[in-house]
């Protein structure tokens, strides 16, 4: 496999990740409310193992042969957006304020629940699903003495390091500048409630037949 072709990736990927959306949502929700944003942003990360493994497993040449089915995924996406959306919007008033203890966080939900949601986020995100299913098989070289799978597993992991770089520092962030501030706090925990279900609501208009 070409060096090329992985620096190629890398950018677009790093340009891709820099773009707000439904990780930066969840990334800066947990850096308001939890103790630490490692838990959310490691399972943002077991998400898109998921779909390097789907990639490498075949999915993506059924989805390119089958549209439909990348439709779907597609529905199934916008509709997880938009209810964790809600579910932020409903928890705003919860934002913490200056002073919060380890047993206030205790009382939240815990590190197994911030991972599996945070992969649901990722693993059901329509843009992670556009990248790993469309673009991320263009960037392997299918003639290559490198094995197909072992390209797409580099090439995944070069956008889990992206985008794990970019989500903590997104949520660190967040907790420093904005957990000392409840209200400013609450807002961008509203904005980013809003933000998911406006991107939910865009991705189910695209998909009406019409």
């Amino acid at each position: 496999m070409a060096a090329s072709s992985i620096a190629a990736f890398a950018l677009v990927s790093f340009l891709l990740v820099l773009v707000p959306g439904a990780d930066w949502a969840y990334a800066i929700t947990s850096g308001l409310r939890d103790r630490s944003v490692v838990p959310a942003v490691g399972g943002l990360m077991l998400g898109y193992v998921g779909l390097t493994a789907v990639v490498v497993a075949g999915v993506a040449a059924l989805v390119a042969r089958t549209p439909a089915v990348l439709t779907a995924l597609t529905l199934v996406g916008a509709l997880y957006l938009v209810w964790l959306g809600v579910t932020t919007l409903l928890s705003a008033k919860d934002a913490k304020a200056p002073g919060v203890t380890a047993a206030d966080d205790a009382a939240g939900p815990g590190p197994g629940s911030r991972l599996l949601k945070g992969a649901g986020v990722s693993g059901l995100n329509p843009k992670a699903l556009l990248l790993y299913l469309a673009l991320l098989p263009q960037f392997a070289d299918q003639h290559g003495t490198w094995p197909l799978a072992l390209q797409i597993g580099l090439l995944g992991l070069v956008h889990m390091c992206n985008a794990g770089a970019v989500y903590l520092g997104v949520g660190s962030l967040a907790r420093t500048v904005l957990r000392a501030r409840p209200t400013a706090a609450r807002l961008i925990t509203r904005l980013s409630g809003i933000a998911m279900i406006v991107l939910g609501a865009l991705l189910l208009v695209e998909q009406l037949p019409f």
